[in-house]
């Protein structure tokens, strides 16, 4: 038995990773050990628009359906704001005619809210960046709550309670805009759209050696669920009237409205 168990653990020693292989656009992170710091702030934007399909055109997509819940006075909050791309453009579409509208962008990374502040400019003076877990955070009542592509990397085990806190938060007739990456239905489902993603990946320039560490590296880290685990989330945190906005094999867009 302790035989066995020193051939494990030597098993286990020999297959550890570089330290920091690549993951593109001169990103580095290690086994298992992705995380929205060090070089990731200053090559996020590219990188984000690489890896995610329809990415700007989902905040094309989230500025339209904002029109029907922004109101001048309304709290907005764009949760997991990364470099403040998505709030910029929302503040822009609508700061003119809601003079008292907020556009909150919460964000626990420091470095990520220093190239918000970098990118935005003077273009950032309508919008407030908080720095802040989105699980603990204080909310406001608020008419419009974004995640986009957040949810994925909150912990399986306290996300339902996210979800929970984000409808408490809601005014009524508020919205919830939620993008996610999701996993297919079944496994050849699954299979397919994972096939998909690889190949989207290696149309946009990544190599298949950065594709991988990219995988190994989110292992633990992006949890995904399915549509359906998402539409529970929802349901069961109190949302009723729920939709999917856009979709592209597992990337998924759903607007619910309290």
């Amino acid at each position: 038995m302790g035989s066995n168990r020193r051939q494990s653990s030597t098993a286990c020693a020999s297959v550890a990773p570089d330290a920091s292989p690549k993951v593109g656009d001169e990103v580095a992170a290690g086994n298992a050990r992705w995380a929205f710091s060090g070089t990731v702030a200053g090559a996020f934007s590219r990188h984000a628009r690489r890896s995610i399909p329809l990415y700007d055109e989902g905040h094309g997509l989230i500025c339209r359906v904002s029109d029907y819940f922004v109101h001048d006075g309304s709290v907005i909050y764009d949760l997991g704001a990364g470099t403040g791309t998505l709030l910029g453009k929302l503040a822009a579409r609508h700061g003119d005619g809601k003079p008292k509208a907020r556009f909150i962008g919460i964000d626990e990374q420091a470095s990520m809210l220093e190239q918000a502040r970098r990118e935005l400019g003077a273009a950032g003076a309508r919008v407030e960046l908080e720095h802040g877990d989105i699980n603990l955070f204080d909310y406001e009542q608020s008419d419009l709550i974004i995640a986009y592509y957040t949810m994925q990397f909150v912990p399986p085990r306290i996300r339902q309670a996210l979800f929970d806190r984000i409808h408490q938060a809601l005014n009524w007739g508020g919205a919830f805009i939620l993008f996610e990456k999701t996993r297919g239905p079944d496994a050849r489902f699954q299979d397919i759209i994972s096939g998909l993603y690889t190949d989207f990946k290696l149309d946009n320039g990544f190599t298949p050696d950065e594709i991988v560490n990219k995988t190994r590296s989110l292992k633990g880290v992006l949890e995904p669920f399915s549509t359906q685990g998402n539409l529970d989330l929802l349901t069961r945190a109190g949302f009723v009237d729920m939709m999917t906005i856009m979709k592209l094999a597992p990337f998924e867009g759903f607007l619910a409205i309290k």
